[in-house]
């Protein structure tokens, strides 16, 4: 109800604004027509009181005239001036109004989708617990619930770990610590863990060995869980997530594939930023709060690399990031 407020308002706020856009360049023209005119009849005017018969007459005639138009020129040139200022501060207040809008809608998203990746993993370790404090049961079944619990307390600190890095990163309070890494055992590393968190997903990994980058270690292997994740996310638990890591001449390719439903071509240019997630969070069912490419992108950035998404055929997306090969490995 509140969202169809929302859009209604907005509606009506729009349709004000064009409106009232109209009747001002309407008005400009309308007075620049009103001067052309008046411009006209004073030149009439002026000519109806020379005397034809006067040695000078076809000399202020021809001065009658340069004035006309003198001020015609001055008009066009005044009201054009005044039409483009116009033109450029509607398309200003209009970008600034939207990019506003936008702005607010995502956070508000983000809120929300804060609120339930919060309460999910406190709920279910508060469950876990309670339910060994009060009942008696076998081993296998503790350290199911005990793993259950650890599970969901890795996904809130890794949640905890991507707001407070956003927020200090924006604020550019975050100064990476380059040093040089052994990307290949990195991202093995990443993929173990991810098997373990999530031992009903099926993970591959092509990892070659040896490969070297100059970078943040935390900042790189929050990226690279970052893509892991979100491929595991996005697929079904009998479908491949593939996480490839290679040589590609000076550089290193880090590829993360998953088979799900993909991503729409208008949707590529815009999961990069800042809470970006497509639909909404009413209707959306995957978990997330769009801070988790929005990092990976700057990280990578930060890092003189690059990251872009394509499709993985017959379905699904494959992000591919792109990073500078070192040489020191010592």
């Amino acid at each position: 109800m509140a969202s169809l407020y929302k859009r209604k308002r907005l509606a009506v706020i729009t349709i004000a604004y064009w409106f009232l856009l109209t009747y001002i360049i309407t008005a400009l023209v309308f007075w620049f027509l009103s001067l052309v005119r008046q411009s006209t009849q004073m030149s009439e005017y002026k000519l109806l009181q020379l005397k034809k018969d006067a040695p000078d007459y076809s000399i202020k005639v021809a001065e009658i005239e340069k004035e006309e138009n003198r001020k015609i020129a001055q008009y066009v040139g005044e009201g054009s001036t005044f039409m483009l200022l116009i033109l450029v501060g509607a398309v200003f207040v209009y970008r600034a109004t939207r990019r506003q809008i936008q702005l607010n809608t995502q956070q508000q998203n983000f809120m929300m989708a804060i609120t339930h990746e919060l309460k999910t993993p406190i709920a279910i370790t508060k469950l876990n617990i309670e339910t060994l404090l009060k009942r008696k049961l076998g081993e296998s079944q503790q350290e199911k619930l005990l793993h259950n619990a650890l599970q969901e307390s890795n996904r809130l600190n890794d949640l905890c770990d991507n707001i407070l890095l956003a927020s200090r990163i924006d604020a550019g309070d975050y100064l990476p610590d380059k040093e040089v890494i052994n990307l290949s055992a990195l991202v093995q590393e990443s993929a173990a863990y991810f098997k373990t968190r999530f031992p009903y997903q099926l993970i591959e990994e092509t990892v070659e060995a040896g490969i070297y980058v100059k970078g943040d270690s935390l900042l790189l292997q929050l990226a690279v869980n970052n893509l892991i994740e979100n491929a595991i996310k996005y697929s079904e638990k009998q479908k491949t997530v593939t996480v490839a890591l290679q040589k590609s001449g000076a550089a290193v390719q880090l590829q993360v594939k998953d088979q799900g439903k993909g991503i729409a071509g208008k949707e590529k240019k815009k999961i990069f930023g800042k809470f970006y997630r497509a639909g909404n969070e009413n209707t959306r069912n995957t978990k997330g709060t769009g801070l988790g490419l929005y990092l990976t992108k700057k990280i990578i950035t930060d890092h003189n690399g690059s990251i872009t998404v394509q499709d993985n055929i017959p379905s699904g997306c494959i992000f591919v990031i792109s990073l500078h090969i070192t040489d020191d490995a010592s």
